[in-house]
């Protein structure tokens, strides 16, 4: 039977490895792929939320998460007032204000 299957060569045998420098230098590399592409640009972005739920002040123009705009009125601690049109208003976490609109937009709409 031999004859129909030719005869396997084993690889030659594996010489020594490189040592232990070129895996942690993959560990760097990988460290380095993972800070630069999530964990900074998203602690930029936490960042930049947290300055903007603190410059909150009575007066100013919102959307928030549920894309609803209108006029913060009050401030209370972690929640903010605000009146969406005459007579309605409504309290939100100011964790969900996603922007602060330039002064005047809702009249403009």
């Amino acid at each position: 039977m031999s004859f129909l299957i030719s005869a396997a060569h084993a690889a030659p045998a594996a010489g020594p490895t490189n040592g232990i420098l070129p895996n942690i230098l993959m560990i760097v590399v990988f460290v380095a792929i993972f800070y630069f592409l999530i964990w900074r640009p998203q602690a930029k972005r936490a960042k930049e939320h947290r300055s903007l739920i603190e410059s909150l002040g009575v007066g100013s123009e919102v959307v928030f998460a549920g894309g609803l705009m209108g006029k913060v009125t009050k401030i209370e601690g972690d929640y903010a007032v605000v009146e969406l049109s005459r007579g309605v208003e409504v309290k939100i976490q100011r964790a969900s204000v996603i922007s602060v609109l330039p002064e005047g937009t809702l009249n403009n709409l």
